[in-house]
């Protein structure tokens, strides 16, 4: 299955990026992004292996799934035509206000 960054997921992978560098060295930032690399393949080969967020689970949006990559989180949507990518962050973070600040900054 194609996969599509929006460029919502791709601004926060450049974000990631700088966060990565500055903090922990380019060394850190290059296993950190081959591990998503690695999770973005699994999700062209087996989009429906990624599991319901449970921040998701009560909305009842089973087309929205995670992948977990090192320390980062993957949200994506399954379409019939592709898988896309909504969302790359830390896994520390409050993902429900960080989708409510999305939803609210795209209104």
């Amino acid at each position: 299955m194609k996969v599509v960054f929006l460029q919502s997921a791709e601004a926060d992978l450049k974000d990631l990026r700088r966060y990565v560098i500055k903090n922990f060295g380019s060394t850190a930032w290059a296993s950190s992004y081959a591990k998503i690399k690695e999770s973005v393949a699994l999700i062209e080969a087996h989009p429906q292996a990624g599991r319901v967020p449970d921040e998701l689970e009560d909305l009842n949006v089973a087309q929205y799934r995670q992948v977990i990559s090192g320390m980062n989180r993957i949200i994506y949507e399954v379409r019939v035509d592709a898988a896309y990518i909504h969302l790359v962050c830390d896994t520390r973070r409050d993902l429900k206000g960080l989708l409510m600040r999305r939803i609210v900054g795209a209104a």
